[in-house]
């Protein structure tokens, strides 16, 4: 792990590795034939193939039965939204900037109780507002948590463009892990010192939500010295940035600061 000087300076120069994003980024738009933008028909599946295991890390989404509304965005199911442009480039960033050198083939998609998601200590869900979980699904997302699973929740806000937006996550979290507490966090809390140090919330950017954003968490056994199990982003979407950080859409400085809270999220979890 670097010093805190050298976390310093590294967050100064992740602007360099965006570049290289932006040129990855395109290459693999180009290959896909671009994202569809324009059929608002019918609602789709997007298609996901997933790389092979082989021991290193690979960047697992988390696929869950889309509720009513959830189809909003360019006809693909909620849990699709950024797929997979978001994590490839995050992945960009951890080979360059950490120790973890995930693959850089392909990320996962897995569902909730899918087997082969123990075998990611990281998990990621995208517009939870919109995850709709049966009982067995609850029992065993439940049991990768506390086998040492880390989820990462991003993405989702109040209804309407929420589906059941706060309501709908706790009450599937409470069916996940029934004695868990979730709590709001501060950036006192290790995570946002794990790699960047991230000294204030007021720097997280917004790519479109109002107000500000809300960081909470979940710890072993309701113990802040205890590992964190889950950490909640929400009424905002920074995984926006790390999607769109080639385009321009965005100032450089807000994708900084949206890749350092991913680094930080992912050592944690490989870490905890």
């Amino acid at each position: 792990m670097p010093t805190s000087r050298r976390r310093h300076n590294l967050a100064r120069v992740v602007w360099l590795t965006i570049a290289a994003v932006f040129v990855f980024a395109e290459l693999g738009f180009a290959q896909r034939g671009g994202r569809n933008f324009g059929n608002f028909g019918n609602a789709f599946e997007t298609p996901v193939s997933n790389p092979k295991y082989d021991g290193q890390f690979t960047f697992a989404r988390l696929k869950y039965t889309v509720g009513p509304g959830g189809y909003y965005y360019r006809n693909e199911p909620a849990w699709a939204h950024g797929y997979n442009t978001a994590e490839m480039n995050l992945d960009q960033i951890l080979n360059s900037f950490t120790l973890v050198h995930p693959r850089l083939d392909g990320s996962g998609v897995f569902g909730v109780d899918d087997p082969e998601l123990d075998k990611n200590p990281v998990a990621y869900m995208t517009e939870a507002g919109y995850w709709e979980m049966s009982d067995p699904e609850a029992a065993a997302l439940g049991a990768y948590v506390k086998k040492g699973g880390f989820l990462i929740f991003d993405d989702f806000r109040a209804p309407p463009r929420g589906g059941g937006g706060w309501e709908q996550f706790a009450a599937n979290m409470k069916r996940v892990l029934p004695d868990a507490t979730i709590v709001p966090l501060t950036p006192a809390d290790p995570i946002f010192h794990d790699f960047f140090d991230i000294a204030s919330f007021d720097v997280l950017p917004q790519a479109y939500d109002g107000g500000a954003p809300q960081i909470m968490g979940i710890y072993q056994d309701n113990d802040p010295k205890k590992r964190l199990m889950a950490i909640i982003n929400f009424n905002t979407d920074v995984s926006q940035f790390w999607e769109f950080s080639a385009s321009g859409f965005f100032a450089v400085s807000q994708s900084n600061e949206a890749y350092q809270l991913g680094v930080n999220y992912i050592i944690y979890g490989l870490t905890h």
